[in-house]
């Protein structure tokens, strides 16, 4: 079913050094959003300072692509790249806001899935039943899930997934308590509604293995982005009292 003529939706897409696989990500995307989207509905990409021909092909695509956006910045990370997206997609406008990531692991058509449901619940968030990007993600996914749990008091489906549906109000209430720069900016938004009992699906979704390029978490780094996650937790949980 096409938008309401007086909703806007904005899909939300960090991109970083993804050269192999930006091009079919944006067209797929692309045909996505007019299909369900009014005029005013936005491609939002975000290139986090990419090192390769990111930038290129995606201001190459722009002609071909109308409601394609290309927001270029500093490198910044991924969690602040999304927080960055979500308050621009607000400035501009958005009822919903979806986000999802660059590297084709998620599947345009199951979008529908979200959307159908989306006057029922704030937020509605993929699910992955079943992961192919590894066992470093499956743990570092545990991990998470288990520092929230203790943090937050609150247990969370798939905390961080990059497939999320969310309105404006609710995206509104958790993103002015994610501050600028956030690390794990999607696991906190999952923290929050949760915290503040806003009606959340879980919807389960497929999730391919990277289409290319190099998975930037291995086992080594598990230890690391434990910290870093419990560190910035607690500095949101002392703010939330």
């Amino acid at each position: 079913m096409a938008l309401d003529a007086r909703e806007t939706l904005y899909m939300v897409i960090p991109a970083y050094n993804e050269e192999a696989t930006i091009a079919a990500v944006a067209r797929e995307w692309h045909a996505v959003l007019v299909q369900q989207g009014g005029p005013d509905s936005r491609l939002m990409i975000l290139d986090d300072g990419s090192k390769d021909q990111t930038a290129a092909i995606l201001n190459g695509l722009q002609d071909e692509l109308p409601q394609l956006q290309v927001i270029r910045k500093t490198n910044s990370g991924h969690g602040a790249t999304i927080r960055m997206g979500y308050a621009l997609a607000l400035e501009q406008g958005a009822d919903y806001i979806f986000q999802t990531d660059s590297d084709g692991q998620t599947e345009p058509g199951e979008f529908t899935c979200l959307w159908r449901e989306r006057e029922h619940f704030a937020a509605l968030i993929g699910h992955r039943v079943h992961r192919g990007d590894g066992l470093a993600r499956v743990l570092v996914a545990f991990v998470l899930k288990t520092l929230i749990l203790l943090m937050f008091g609150v247990s969370v489906t798939d905390a961080n997934t990059p497939f999320r549906l969310i309105q404006r109000d609710a995206l509104k209430t958790c993103l002015d308590h994610i501050p600028e720069g956030f690390f794990l900016t999607n696991a906190l938004m999952s923290v929050l509604l949760a915290r503040y009992q806003l009606p959340v699906r879980y919807v389960p979704i497929t999730f391919h293995p990277r289409q290319a390029g190099k998975n930037s978490i291995r086992l080594s780094k598990i230890i690391p982005i434990g910290w870093r996650a419990l560190c910035e937790f607690w500095q949101v949980r002392r703010s939330l009292r």
